[in-house]
């Protein structure tokens, strides 16, 4: 009696979640899946599609039902899309490439934040958009950038900077997947040689596949294999920022209340690449798992959206431009450096 009574009481909370969270966690359900529809019938970037309707809707985020919801999805929901991004990872992907190429990519990471941080002093910039814009450029584009807005010591302009760092990415990205096949063949780049260009440069994952498989088979494999292992290090980054920002004071939290030292979804993330190294993980669970997360991160930039008005994500200034762009040509430049070094160009 008393255990039909313990879970009688467990499934109360059901109806009102239902009634608090459901209207928003419908509302971004069905722009993500109106974003899906665009970019499958018209072959715009998916992220893209979310985030120009996100921001369409964002009077829904303002007041009414629709506020608890929105608010679930642009935190809890998006941070599982970027957790379950640990099925795509495994040690075959790091051996089959070659430590080279590994320590090449984590190289490019590295000093394309640091360059980040030097460009964003240079123009004035705080180092809360060097690390955001940075991060996003040097490991998978939106994804990385939902991942450190997540442990980024957070103030007025926190919102506003994800937004326009989502947006740049992603536009950066398919410029790049439309101009960088161009630029490899004039560089008389082999197949191998440009997979690892796009692959090490390109910042979504969906624009690289595009880019490569565009080149030749090889190309995209090798491309697709590369980004992967720069989505690799999207946690130890994660990480670090986390470790080394801890104690900096985030504005409307209170004082004294830090955020925990290795966040949740971190460690969700290195499980399930642990998980899936160790053979632990069916073929058809990770299909499952990435699908899920695809959604999850699509539901995520949707709500993110909505929550930022377009005029505030104009406010950002031609600086914040500036800095992004430099960081994707230095990255650029730094890969195509580091492949001539090692033989590749």
């Amino acid at each position: 009696m008393n255990a039909v009574s313990e879970t009688t009481r467990r499934l109360q909370w059901l109806p009102s979640a239902l009634s608090t969270y459901g209207p928003g966690l419908l509302v971004t359900a069905a722009v993500a899946m109106a974003a899906q529809f665009l970019s499958d019938h018209y072959g715009a970037p998916a992220m893209l599609m979310a985030l120009l309707l996100g921001i369409a809707f964002h009077f829904l985020s303002e007041e009414g039902r629709c506020v608890a919801g929105i608010e679930l999805s642009a935190k809890k929901i998006l941070r599982i899309g970027v957790a379950l991004l640990g099925m795509r990872i495994s040690v075959d992907l790091l051996i089959g490439l070659g430590s080279g190429t590994i320590l090449l990519l984590v190289a490019a990471i590295a000093a394309t934040i640091l360059f980040g941080l030097a460009a964003a002093k240079i123009l004035g910039r705080g180092w809360r958009l060097a690390l955001l814009t940075s991060g996003a450029v040097a490991i998978c584009g939106a994804s990385a950038a939902m991942a450190i807005a997540a442990v980024l010591p957070k103030n007025e302009f926190s919102e506003r900077n994800l937004i326009f760092t989502v947006l740049s990415v992603t536009v950066l990205s398919t410029l790049a997947m439309i101009g960088y096949p161009i630029l490899a063949q004039s560089l008389g780049l082999d197949a191998r040689g440009t997979g690892i260009f796009f692959g090490g440069t390109i910042h979504d994952v969906a624009q690289v596949v595009g880019a490569g498989f565009s080149v030749s088979p090889e190309a995209g494999e090798t491309a697709t294999l590369v980004k992967l292992i720069r989505v690799t290090m999207l946690a130890p980054v994660v990480l670090i920022f986390s470790i080394a920002l801890r104690n900096v004071p985030q504005e409307g939290v209170e004082a004294g209340k830090r955020p925990p030292l290795l966040p949740g979804f971190v460690v969700a993330f290195l499980i399930l690449a642990a998980m899936n190294s160790g053979g632990m993980v069916p073929a058809a669970v990770a299909e499952l798992g990435m699908e899920a997360s695809r959604w999850a991160l699509l539901a995520g930039i949707v709500a993110v959206g909505m929550k930022t008005s377009l005029r505030r994500v104009l406010d950002v200034g031609g600086d914040a431009v500036a800095l992004i762009v430099a960081e994707t040509i230095f990255l650029g430049v730094f890969i195509l450096g580091g492949m001539h070094y090692l033989g590749h160009l």
